[in-house]
């Protein structure tokens, strides 16, 4: 036997229903690859606005800066980091100006701070939604695969 329904196999079953399908447009929605961030400030209870990052796609020994930004007043990257029409499997890294936002705050911080920078490395398989949040103080931070 086979190897399973893959994601081919659903885009051609999605292809005989109506156009204006709702199932078709959550459907498509849910299987197009796209990668998306956003930071929470844990020390102080809100969104990390203001943050700068910056995604890489990691080629053999070097990295390539994919795309670059701030977070906005949510906390959120202002737009997919990938979309469905740049979406690659591969591996990436997320790279958080973690002390320069809290510097900005207003946060002393003692030098060296403890984290300068966070960097999160995670590998994009199957096409699908990414969401790669941030958890984060001057001291710790967590991440997790979100939906």
């Amino acid at each position: 036997m086979g190897g399973g329904f893959n994601a081919k196999d659903f885009r051609a079953a999605l292809a005989i229903l109506p156009r204006d399908s709702a199932i078709l447009r959550r459907s498509t929605e849910m299987q197009m690859g796209r990668l998306s961030t956003h930071v929470l400030d844990t020390a102080h209870g809100r969104p990390g606005a203001g943050m700068q990052f910056a995604l890489y796609r990691l080629q053999g020994e070097g990295r390539e800066v994919i795309a670059e930004g701030v977070t906005t007043k949510d906390g959120r990257a202002p737009a997919d980091l990938l979309s469905e029409t740049d979406y690659r499997p591969g591996r990436y890294q997320l790279v958080y100006q973690v002390a320069a936002y809290f510097r900005a705050l207003g946060v002393t911080l003692p030098e060296p701070p403890f984290l300068e920078e966070v960097t999160l490395s995670f590998g994009l398989g199957e096409e699908a939604h990414y969401h790669v949040p941030l958890l984060v103080s001057p001291f710790g931070y967590t991440t997790y695969r979100g939906s």
